[in-house]
């Protein structure tokens, strides 16, 4: 053999687990080829193997679409914050002492109520009234009288949406007044009560948000037990908040419904001036609301149009592909980063890996790889297993012994 040059491996190949750079996967030795024989192939279902199949296939589907579905609101958030931007103005009519009509012949202001939602990307602009629950007006009582004085729209299943709200009343001078808005959080929001908002760092939130930080506090702290994981071992503070020493998660639910409180309205006081310089003077405030994100309902739209399966299909398949060859390049540098690290112990191992492999393969009974090295052999249990070896050698013999011995007595 020439100096410099290498024996063969007499084994696997030396390199990265998974297929060489740029081929196909290697076969593994041992292992049944891929095309079936003709001999072997079955017959054609039944028609009850067809129909289960069937059925099988539909619950695929439908577990594929709710993954779909599932994995779209994961990409998207599916709501946005953004900027409502209020818009506060009145008017007033001076009384007309030769007006024909009643109207004109008393003084009266006129309050407006309006507000637009801020860089709405949206193509259907949605209405003012659509982001809240009620709204109520509470004017001068002392001008207006203990019955007169409230204002009140609240929401119901046949409402009508609007661009703004319009409150015209009698009077010549300025009214102070109180607007007490009450926005429509979807999925419902509530206000947590002052000890578990404290505890939680939450005021207002969602009940599934409010659960997670619970379960959040829990794991943090320790407090689920350690042989009953049903059950939660409360401390000081959510004894004080739950009046228990221990209960189980799920009962929380239950348990959270006395401690949970309405969410506060929005309260602005605004002064309606008679004062004809401020007439064109409008108050504006902004309120942070939630909106559907605009490209939800497209996705959604897309994922579940018929249309665009094949699309979906290749871009599944383009996407498992893609995560298939990030976990092999995955694969080959950590073998890169453990063979510079430490190459003789990666070797070792290496092998190791490799004979139990070749063992799972030809059924080998014992461990040929420890077997073979000389440590093995010098184990504490070795000396025993010689004894036991010898003993049972001349057990045989003597059996054989004493057969032959036997035979040549009779």
């Amino acid at each position: 053999m020439p100096s410099g040059a290498r024996m063969p491996h007499q084994g696997a190949p030396m390199g990265p687990p998974g297929p060489p750079y740029g081929g196909s996967p290697a076969v593994r030795p041992g292992l049944p080829s891929p095309v079936m024989e003709p001999s072997r192939k079955r017959p054609a279902p039944s028609q009850q193997v067809q129909q289960q199949q069937q059925q099988q296939q539909a619950v695929q589907n439908r577990t594929r679409n709710a993954k779909r579905r599932k994995m779209a609101d994961k990409i998207l958030p599916q709501r946005q914050k953004r900027k409502l931007r209020l818009y506060i103005s009145n008017t007033f009519n001076p009384a007309k002492p030769d007006a024909d009509d009643s109207d004109g012949s008393i003084a009266s202001w006129e309050l407006r109520v309006e507000g637009k939602l801020l860089d709405d990307p949206g193509k259907q602009k949605r209405k003012f009234s659509s982001f809240f629950k009620s709204l109520v007006i509470e004017l001068d009582k002392d001008l207006y009288g203990p019955d007169n004085h409230l204002v009140e729209w609240h929401r119901t299943p046949t409402t009508q949406e609007t661009d703004g709200f319009q409150v015209k009343r009698p009077g010549d001078v300025s009214v102070r007044c109180t607007l007490l808005l009450m926005l429509d959080y979807q999925p419902p929001q509530f206000k947590l009560d002052p000890r578990l908002a404290r505890l939680l760092g939450i005021h207002t939130q969602t009940r599934s948000c409010i659960i997670q930080a619970l379960w959040q506090y829990v794991k943090t702290n320790k407090l689920q037990d350690s042989h009953d994981k049903e059950y939660i071992n409360c401390d000081k503070y959510f004894q004080q908040i739950f009046d228990c020493p221990r209960l189980k998660f799920s009962e929380i639910p239950q348990r959270l419904t006395n401690l949970l409180l309405p969410p506060d309205p929005i309260v602005i006081n605004h002064v309606i001036s008679v004062d004809p310089n401020d007439q064109k003077k409008t108050a504006c405030y902004d309120i942070d609301v939630e909106v559907e994100d605009p490209l939800k309902s497209q996705m959604s739209s897309f994922l579940l149009s018929t249309a665009n399966q094949q699309e979906i299909a290749s871009l599944d398949n383009k996407i498992h592909e893609t995560i298939e060859s990030i976990n092999q390049l995955k694969i080959q540098r950590d073998f890169m980063l453990s063979f510079s690290r430490d190459p003789k112990g990666y070797i070792q191992d290496w092998l190791k890996s490799q004979s139990r492999d070749l063992k799972l393969m030809t059924d080998v009974v014992g461990n040929p790889e420890e077997e073979r090295r000389a440590e093995f052999y010098h184990e504490p249990w070795s000396q025993e297993a010689v004894s036991r070896y010898f003993y049972c050698k001349i057990q045989q013999r003597r059996q054989e012994l004493e057969q032959a011995l036997a035979v040549r007595n009779t």
